[in-house]
């Protein structure tokens, strides 16, 4: 019985071992990563963008390009602080459900019964109650925004707390209750206004202490540090005027919106926020909520009546092309995009921060994930020397007039070619099989052999350009 446990024992150790040498070794995908990325900064003409990936309770990767103040030429980095505009809804509703697990609300309360100073008109005498529910899922039917002109620039006046209640009473429902999603800032600022009234606390010191601090979230406020604008905040900008240029935002506070608007953070803390999620969906033991209310908001509690749309308790929920079940928010401020994107079943989530408007982050995060997802080596599986030589050929190739240029690189001990600019740069890419010398042939998707790809070299035997299709891309030197 003895040597039955001892060979159990050694049988689990040995598989630990396959198990940790057998997973995918990401350093390829993410040099493939930041060559896309360090493109299309150029070619979106973005100031900068900063980005995150992690698994679980580890950071994969971490990176920025560009700069967080042109101006100064300032290069932004991982700890780059940015406005997360309507990402700070999640913080909300994380309140509002902390508060929820303490028996202090319901979710089918009445605002009216916890907000003295709401008095916002229900122009539809059918319409059901408006609930703290309604407000998490954006299905209310009250107005997406508060009765002032804040997102106007060149100020941005965002109301106070006091200027926002003073304006309810001139304000009136769009829909019945439960009938519509209508985003709606207003309602996440109305639960902002209800945690402060259960609690008995200001809203800022409420977040601050009991989810801020307790996850260690030391770059996250709920406000934009104005003496940090310019250096670790990075300075917004707008979207591209027609000449290609952006002007510098100005620096803006959220004041009374600030629950549904207001935060700033870098990826570093959206990563940590991400794990703190993946950590107690596995959990039995309450870490700020109970693991079953977090796994309650990443449910559907709302489904628009086209079905295009479906929301938790404060997350958007979707189901994403790969099949699996997505949750997260994105943000849109003066000056700032940004999004934390949540695979409840890898357990892999991306955030992506960008210093401008009239950009799309999610896309970035996409590509990102679709690179990694072509990953197919694992550490234990690298040849290393076939790899070595491999870099020979690692470099950038001018495909001009048709396009930008093509990035060639490495890639599950392959050559992998990639065109630039890219949208899906996991379409963009391309496999090669050596054959001899300087002969490599395409993977088609089938496995089967297509065009053959050449690489010429010059009497002193340097590569200077590529052979596709009887036709040259000279080197580009960088």
């Amino acid at each position: 019985m003895k040597n039955y446990y001892l060979l159990l024992i050694l049988s689990l150790l040995l598989n630990g071992v396959y198990a940790q040498d057998s997973k995918k070794d990401y350093t390829e995908a993410f040099q493939v990563v930041e060559v896309w990325l360090e493109a299309q900064k150029d070619y979106d003409q973005l100031p900068g963008l900063t980005a995150i990936v992690v698994e679980d309770q580890e950071v994969l990767w971490s990176g920025a390009v560009g700069m967080s103040n042109i101006e100064n030429k300032t290069s932004a980095s991982e700890n780059t602080i940015c406005s997360i505009c309507s990402i700070s809804k999640l913080f909300t509703s994380v309140a509002i459900m902390k508060l929820y697990d303490e028996g202090k609300i319901r979710l089918d309360d009445k605002v009216s019964d916890h907000l003295p100073a709401y008095a916002l008109e229900q122009k539809y005498p059918e319409s059901g109650p408006i609930t703290i529910r309604s407000l998490l899922t954006h299905s209310s039917g009250i107005p997406r925004e508060a009765g002032y002109p804040y997102w106007t620039g060149p100020d941005f006046p965002f109301p106070t707390k006091e200027e926002i209640d003073s304006k309810l009473k001139d304000q009136e429902t769009l829909y019945p209750a439960s009938t519509y999603f209508q985003y709606s800032n207003l309602g996440l600022t109305l639960l902002g206004e209800i945690v402060e009234e259960i609690s008995g606390m200001p809203y800022d010191d409420y977040v601050e202490q009991n989810i801020l601090t307790p996850l260690g979230l030391s770059n996250t406020r709920t406000e934009l540090p104005e003496n940090l604008y310019g250096e670790e905040l990075a300075i917004g900008y707008t979207a591209r005027n027609r000449d290609g240029s952006r002007n510098k935002v100005k620096l803006f506070q959220a004041n009374g919106i600030t629950p549904a608007a207001g935060f700033s953070s870098t990826v570093g803390d959206l990563g940590k926020f991400a794990s703190w999620q993946f950590r107690l969906r596995d959990s039995t033991l309450v870490e700020i909520l109970k693991p079953a209310t977090l796994k309650n908001m990443q449910n559907v509690h709302w489904t628009n009546p086209d079905w295009s749309t479906t929301w938790g308790l404060g997350f958007s929920v979707y189901k994403g092309s790969d099949g699996n079940t997505w949750v997260g928010h994105g943000g849109s401020c003066p000056g700032y995009r940004s999004t934390l994107q949540i695979n409840l079943k890898t357990k892999r989530a991306f955030s992506v921060m960008i210093n401008a408007n009239g950009t799309n982050p999610n896309k970035y995060g996409k590509g990102i994930n679709a690179i990694m997802n072509k990953m197919e080596t694992s550490k234990k599986d690298m040849d290393t020397e076939a790899s070595q030589k491999l870099k020979n050929y690692v470099g950038y190739y001018d495909s001009s007039p048709w396009w930008g240029e093509v990035y060639i690189g490495t890639f599950n001990g392959k050559l992998v070619s990639l065109s630039l600019p890219s949208e899906e740069p996991a379409e963009a890419m391309h496999f090669y099989k050596h054959i001899e010398g300087d002969v490599f042939r395409r993977i088609r998707k089938d496995k089967t052999l297509g065009e053959t790809l050449t690489f010429i070299r010059d009497k002193d035997g340097k590569i200077v350009k590529l052979e596709r299709h009887g036709n040259f891309s000279p080197r580009i030197n960088r």
